[in-house]
């Protein structure tokens, strides 16, 4: 029997510590952690530069249109000989795009991306939502990054709004609605290890895979 394919998708507010539980949860099935390398890949597809690809998240982050408007990603992509070509709705595009056909031949973990979404017609994926109290984001951002309390306050508030926004750019959705995921973990309460293992029993139980 073919082994069976899964995908864990990671949705995070700033400082939760969702990387880390991606990298553990990778790690233990033996499969790739996708992050930002989504953005190389997506270049490489595309032959758009990865620079670009880097450049529209900055972008959309300080565009108002981004704020009031929405774009939901329906699978379309744009033809090279488009003048929209390398607009930022077509470089999500390409992303999902990367997505869903890696989706279509192995397992892996990816952190963002607004990944639940783009693969939610996918079977056996699990979307997982980590959080944690503000307190604990700002103590492990000042740690993490070495930066003053302020500071730290000051770039959580920003990529969670970032972060908020985009998802629902995307999507057409609330980024922090329990409804969207299979799992909300809190991480104020549960070690990082205690949410690898609840994520792999949901995947034991669920759908009958184990590392």
């Amino acid at each position: 029997m073919a082994e069976k394919r899964f995908v864990v998708t990671l949705t995070r507010t700033c400082g939760s510590g969702a990387t880390y539980i991606g990298q553990m949860l990778a790690e233990e099935f033996g499969v790739d952690f996708y992050d930002k390398k989504i953005l190389r890949m997506a270049s490489d597809d595309s032959g758009i530069s990865e620079e670009l690809f880097a450049q529209a998240d900055e972008t959309m982050k300080k565009s108002l249109l981004y704020r009031v408007t929405r774009k939901v990603y329906n699978g379309e992509t744009i033809p090279p000989e488009s003048p929209d070509f390398t607009r930022n709705d077509n470089l999500f595009a390409f992303q999902a795009k990367v997505l869903r056909e890696l989706a279509e031949c192995e397992s892996f973990v990816c952190i963002g991306r607004a990944a639940d979404y783009v693969l939610r017609d996918f079977p056996n994926v699990v979307s997982v939502f980590v959080y944690a109290p503000m307190e604990q984001c700002i103590q492990t951002e000042m740690k993490r990054l070495e930066l003053t309390r302020k500071e730290a306050e000051k770039h959580i508030a920003e990529m969670d709004k970032h972060r908020r926004l985009y998802y629902k750019h995307h999507t057409g959705k609330e980024w922090e609605s329990p409804y969207n995921y299979d799992l909300c973990l809190n991480t104020g309460k549960l070690s990082y290890e205690q949410c690898v293992e609840i994520i792999k029993e949901y995947l034991r139980v669920k759908y009958d895979i184990v590392p």
